[in-house]
């Protein structure tokens, strides 16, 4: 039995009326700076006017899940994009923080009952991180999956 539409958006959105956040890590600069020119840019093609865009930094990672709260308070935004790179090191300061950012940005869409776009890559070394957010050449960049995501999480369900 063939599923009709999986994998394609349902319907076009139109974001010029959507506000959107997008709160950064400061760690993986090179690999953050292209993810939040990704989101950005599939942001404009939707429409999401630039007045309507709000960019914010954190320290790292760690700090994605509190600041994102933060950015719904401050600037009432209709959705976050919290950006993070995490990559694999020699201790298990990865796994924690993997797991931990990810449970409570879950969690948060919940509590908040606004869109949390999970924009946190996990990846094992730094090449594929740089492939993942469109640096390297053989993969397109995420972020704008996650500026595309945003729009339309937050129009389908208004």
């Amino acid at each position: 039995m063939a599923v009709k539409g999986l994998g394609k958006v349902d319907q076009q959105y139109d974001g010029k009326d959507v506000k959107v956040g997008i709160l950064h890590a400061r760690w993986n600069n090179k690999v953050i700076d292209a993810l939040v020119a990704g989101a950005i840019q599939k942001l404009k093609e939707f429409n999401v006017r630039e007045e309507n865009i709000v960019v914010e930094s954190v320290p790292g990672a760690y700090e994605l899940p509190y600041g994102t709260k933060k950015m719904f308070e401050k600037h009432g935004v209709d959705v976050v994009i919290p950006i993070g790179c995490l990559i694999k090191g020699s201790t298990m300061h990865f796994e924690y923080i993997c797991e931990a950012v990810s449970t409570q940005l879950m969690q948060l869409q919940f509590q908040l009952d606004k869109p949390v776009i999970f924009g946190l890559l996990t990846c094992l070394t730094e090449e594929q991180a740089l492939l993942r957010a469109g640096v390297l050449p053989g993969m397109h960049n995420h972020g704008e999956d996650w500026g595309a995501c945003a729009v339309e999480m937050v129009l389908k369900w208004k």
